[in-house]
C-alpha cells in the first residue's frame, strides 16, 4: 500500500515512482542481508578450519633456550628460517614471560607476538650464543600411548590395541635435546624409543575428536627411553618406574607449530644408535592419531597448556632384537622426524 502525502493528482503523479524507489531500497537490502550472510558463512568456516590445523595456523618453530654467557635464565624464542638465530621473546616485547609453558597459557596474545617479532628480525641471538633447551619444562603432565605402531605391534607378535594404551613419566624425566642421558646404576637393560610428541596450547576436558587440533600447540621429537628390566620384570610390571628415571625423556629441538606442518601422519620417523640406524618407519602407521588421543585422554583428565604427549614407537628397539641389544655408556641415539627435527643425546 503506498501512502498518499496529498491530493489525489499529487498520489496519483507519484505512486509510480514511490513503487520504483522501494523496490530499490527491498533490492539493497536483500543484497545486504545477503552479503551479511556469505559474511557469517565465511568467519565460520575459516574458524573451523583454523581450529582443525591447530593453536597457531602459522608456521613457526618456537624454542627455549639459556644463553651462555649471562644469567638471564630460561627464554623464550622462535627460530628464524634456516636456523640463523633466535629471537628473543622478552627481549622484543617484556610482557611475555620466560619459559614455554606460561607463554602457551597466554594463548594467542602469544602467538600473535611470536609472529611479529619473527617478521621483525629483532632481539636476534646467535646460536652459538645460546644453548637449547626443552622446548616445555614442568609439563603438569607427561601422557605416553604403548603399542601405538602397527608395525611394533607385529615385531613382537602382539594384537592391535582396540583402543590407546596409556601410561606416564613423571616431568622430572624431561631433558634437553642434545643433553646426556644418564644411565642408571639400577639397570642394565636401558632401550632407545624415537616417538614423536605434541604439546597441548589449550585447556579442555571431554574434547570432541573433530576439535581436538584445535588444542595441540605443535610438535617435537622425543626419545621415551626405556628401562626394560624394571619395566617388563619389575615393579609388577607395572611400565612407570622403568619409563622415568632422570633424563629418560629427551625433547626437542623445538615446538614446530601445526601450521608448519602438512599432515603430522605422513612423516618419516627415524632412531640411529653411533650413526646405525635402528628404527625407520613413518608416522602413518599409528593406529590412534593425534585428534583421537587428545579426545580420548581428555576424557579422564583436564588437558592445560604445556602437557606432553608421547605418540608411541615404531619397531626395532633393542629389547625385540635377536639376541637384545641394550645402551652403554659413550652411545650416542639420534631421533629424527622428518618436518619437526632431530635431537641427539649421549649416554653418560
Amino acid at each position: 500500500m503506498i501512502r498518499s502525502t496529498g491530493t489525489t493528482n499529487e498520489s496519483s503523479g507519484s505512486g509510480p515512482q514511490q513503487l520504483l524507489d522501494s523496490r530499490i531500497r527491498l533490492t539493497k537490502m536483500r543484497l545486504f542481508c545477503g552479503y551479511l550472510l556469505g559474511l557469517r558463512r565465511h568467519s565460520a568456516l575459516h574458524l573451523a578450519v583454523t581450529g582443525r590445523r591447530g593453536v597457531c595456523s602459522a608456521a613457526m618453530k618456537l624454542v627455549q633456550f639459556c644463553r651462555h654467557a649471562d644469567g638471564s635464565g630460561v627464554r623464550v624464542g622462535v627460530e628464524q628460517a634456516g636456523g640463523q638465530g633466535v629471537i628473543d621473546l622478552k627481549a622484543f616485547d617484556p610482557s611475555m614471560p620466560t619459559t614455554m609453558r606460561e607463554f602457551l597459557e597466554t594463548g594467542e596474545k602469544g602467538m600473535e607476538c611470536a609472529q611479529r617479532a619473527l617478521s621483525s628480525g629483532q632481539c636476534v641471538v646467535a646460536r652459538s650464543e645460546l644453548k637449547l633447551l626443552s622446548p616445555i619444562t614442568a609439563p603438569e603432565k607427561v601422557v605416553c600411548v604403548g603399542m601405538n605402531y602397527r608395525d611394533h605391534c607385529l615385531e613382537q607378535n602382539a594384537p592391535i590395541p582396540a583402543e590407546p594404551i596409556i601410561f606416564s613419566k613423571f616431568p622430572s624425566a624431561i631433558t634437553g635435546p642434545y643433553d646426556d642421558i644418564v644411565l642408571p646404576d639400577e639397570s642394565q637393560e636401558v632401550d632407545w624409543e624415537v616417538e614423536l610428541a605434541f604439546v597441548i596450547g589449550r585447556k579442555g576436558k571431554h574434547i570432541k575428536e573433530e576439535d581436538a587440533l584445535s588444542h595441540v600447540a605443535g610438535f617435537t621429537v622425543a626419545n621415551d627411553v626405556s628401562a626394560r628390566d624394571w619395566q617388563m620384570k619389575r615393579n609388577g610390571k607395572q611400565w612407570l618406574l622403568g619409563k622415568t628415571f632422570d633424563t629418560f625423556c629427551p625433547l626437542g629441538p623445538a615446538l614446530v607449530t601445526t601450521g608448519s606442518v602438512k599432515d603430522v601422519h605422513k612423516l618419516g620417523i627415524r632412531c640411529l644408535v653411533n650413526g646405525a640406524m635402528v628404527q625407520e618407519s613413518n608416522t602413518e602407521q599409528m593406529i590412534f592419531r593425534t585428534e583421537k588421543l587428545v579426545a580420548w585422554v581428555s576424557q579422564f583428565v583436564t588437558l592445560v597448556p604445556g602437557d606432553v604427549f608421547l605418540t608411541g614407537t615404531p619397531p626395532g628397539v633393542g629389547v625385540f632384537r635377536k639376541p637384545p641389544v641394550f645402551l652403554k655408556k659413550g652411545d650416542v641415539v639420534e631421533c629424527q622426524i622428518d618436518e619437526i627435527g632431530a635431537i641427539r643425546n649421549t649416554l653418560v
